[in-house]
């Protein structure tokens, strides 16, 4: 038999990955659309000896064409003429959901409507008449709960039998396709039928004012607590995930270094030459073992965590808080959670941004994400905050100060993203803030399960993967540099050296400014040249926080140049990775060497004006 095509399509957070992962499973990939930056997700079941070819379309509240994620769903439903088109709505919010269902109905015949999360709308004592639902809209009406997997093998039946049908009854043709819904006597109509049928098919029962959702956005969305828990929460987060990937990082690192004797074991008995043999161990093994060994426990942790309170319904609060500071800057509200993203890695940051619709705001949103550090970025900040400012505690107390530096140099970061949006929306991308659909979804305890399979599958490994791709060329070059002698000295010390009076201005010296320009293919690797460019050995090797200190301060280290690296480590050029995603994502070289100028030139800036204050001030207390 023909495979079936199967479009599903909805408002955002109506639980449409959700109904499209029990349908598919793990038979499903992800791309972009041909194009577009926008994602799309195929996936396949089998029913009945019926094969299925699922597409989920973008999350959207309208198909008329405000949006790249509006205009894909369009031209999807009208263009590719899929078998059946699923629109899926939300029990608890059916009176917005059924604008939508409304206007592709009267683009496309063949329709199913599932209506989900039946079980959010009892609790919320909504009662929704399925049949006299079916009846006024003129197509089947199933009502499922996707988390539990409740009446899904009927939504299936329902797929079946309505792809079955031999003539597909498609309202309007593409060109009509094209002009209707564009008309806004015809949108007000729509949403006029809309509320006509809730009130008919939805019947609430007196609604209890103190229900538990409505009691917790009270506290978390209020002005006097709201960010002291976002506060907390992102400090819980970061403790969590320094804590827990410590002791994996040092195991995983130290597995590695096995593994790398393994290979100089085989690789000598197969009799490659001596040269070759420590360009790959020692130059590219080494960088990527390194890479590897502080980028997956960290990532395996915070990537889950971060998709708990997503999968949990806390996200769209954050955004709900931050968006007036947004609206003050110029920016977009939804920047809040693509700032969020880049805690884990500035480059998903980049792709998340593809949620905003406003280009303007999209572009802002891109070139300031850099302001918040990433995974990479932690492991220089912690070492020196552990070492410098928090290393006169021990135990639990020097995590706790740790975390609390930690989560102030974080925010110094945010205040620079909405700075730099501000002064962005005024000069080279002026323009007023876009309102924008901001739903509040009902807390839900998380699907621990498909949350950890997801983030690790969906973000830990893809970002893993594309910084192993630029640590290997880096490893080898680094120890090119740091091995080629030119009478006596490595090329590195010839280029720190180089750089070293310059750096000075800075508070740095030309071994951190070096060891950042050269970790620019990943920021994991800043460190370790630091350590191989002090102790001259050439070689990447781990060493004790104590022992590093005392490396540090022997090689010209002070408070000054402590919080100059932290602060440069914080507000510098994106990492090659998210470069390449910001060229990707923006189709232009020039806002790619924007978004690489802004940071830096931020960064260089604070630093020139910390190193001047703190030298003026070494001058006044030698004179009295």
């Amino acid at each position: 038999m023909a495979v079936k095509t199967i479009a599903l399509t909805g408002n955002p957070n109506v639980g449409k990955s959700t109904v499209f992962n029990g349908l598919t499973g793990l038979n499903q990939h992800t791309g972009n659309w041909p194009g577009k930056t926008v994602a799309k997700a195929i996936g396949k079941f089998t029913y009945s000896e019926q094969e299925f070819l699922v597409t989920d379309l973008p999350g959207t509240y309208s198909i008329m064409a405000l949006s790249p994620d509006e205009e894909i769903a369009r031209e999807f439903i009208c263009k590719e003429h899929p078998d059946v088109v699923v629109v899926i709505l939300d029990a608890t919010c059916m009176e917005r959901n059924l604008n939508l269902a409304l206007q592709i109905i009267e683009l496309f015949g063949n329709v199913v409507i599932c209506v989900n999360l039946l079980d959010e709308a009892k609790k919320k004592k909504i009662h929704i008449d399925l049949e006299s639902l079916s009846t006024h809209l003129g197509v089947p009406v199933v009502g499922i709960v996707a988390r539990s997997g409740k009446n899904m093998e009927l939504l299936k039946e329902q797929l079946l039998q309505s792809s079955m049908r031999q003539e597909l009854t498609s309202r309007q043709d593409t060109t009509t396709c094209e002009t209707s819904n564009s008309s806004e006597d015809a949108a007000i109509a729509s949403i006029q039928r809309a509320q006509s049928l809730y009130k008919q098919c939805v019947t609430l029962e007196q609604l209890d004012s103190n229900a538990y959702d409505r009691r917790l956005d009270r506290i978390v969305t209020s002005k006097v607590f709201g960010f002291p828990i976002m506060i907390l929460l992102l400090a819980l987060i970061f403790w969590i995930t320094l804590s827990g990937a410590n002791v994996p990082s040092r195991y995983l690192f130290q597995l590695l270094f096995l593994l790398r004797d393994q290979l100089l074991f085989g690789m000598t008995s197969l009799g490659f030459p001596d040269s070759l043999i420590r360009v790959l161990l020692d130059g590219v093994y080494t960088t990527v073992a390194w890479v590897i060994s502080v980028m997956l426990p960290p990532m395996a942790i915070f990537f889950p965590l971060f998709s708990l309170l997503e999968d949990s319904g806390y996200l769209p609060r954050v955004a709900f808080n931050l968006d007036r500071s947004f609206q003050k800057a110029c920016a977009h509200g939804k920047q809040a959670l693509t700032m969020c993203m880049g805690f884990g890695c500035n480059a998903c940051g980049v792709i998340g941004c593809r949620i905003i619709d406003s280009p303007r705001e999209r572009l802002i949103a891109i070139l300031t994400n850099n302001f918040v550090p990433c995974n990479g970025r932690f492991p220089t900040l912690i070492a020196i905050i552990v070492m410098f400012f928090a290393g006169f505690t021990a135990g639990p107390l020097q995590s706790m100060l740790s975390v609390m530096i930690l989560v102030g140099v974080i925010l110094l970061g945010v205040t620079s993203t909405l700075l730099i949006s501000k002064v962005l929306s005024m000069t080279i991308l002026k323009g007023l803030p876009s309102s924008f659909t901001l739903e509040l979804p009902p807390y839900r305890l998380p699907q621990v399960g498909q949350v950890i399979l997801r983030s690790v599958m969906d973000r830990t490994v893809f970002v893993l993967g594309r910084a192993v791709m630029v640590a290997a060329p880096a490893g080898l070059i680094l120890w090119s540099l740091a091995n080629l002698s030119v009478s006596g000295n490595s090329l590195l010390f010839y280029c720190t050296n180089l750089i070293d009076p310059y750096a000075q201005l800075f508070g740095l010296d030309g071994v951190i400014l070096m060891a950042f320009v050269l970790g620019f293919p990943a920021n994991e690797i800043v460190v370790p040249i630091m350590i191989m460019s002090y102790m001259a050995s050439g070689n990447i090797m781990e060493l004790d926080l104590l022992v590093l200190k005392d490396l540090l301060v022997n090689n010209g280290w002070t408070t000054t140049t402590a919080i100059c690296t932290m602060l440069f480590s914080l507000m510098h050029f994106p990492c090659a990775t998210t470069c390449l995603t910001i060229r990707k994502e923006t189709q232009s070289w020039k806002w790619t060497a924007i978004a690489f100028l802004i940071p830096t030139v931020m960064g260089l800036l604070l630093c020139f004006i910390v190193a001047q204050t703190a030298s003026l001030l070494f001058s006044f207390q030698i004179v009295r």
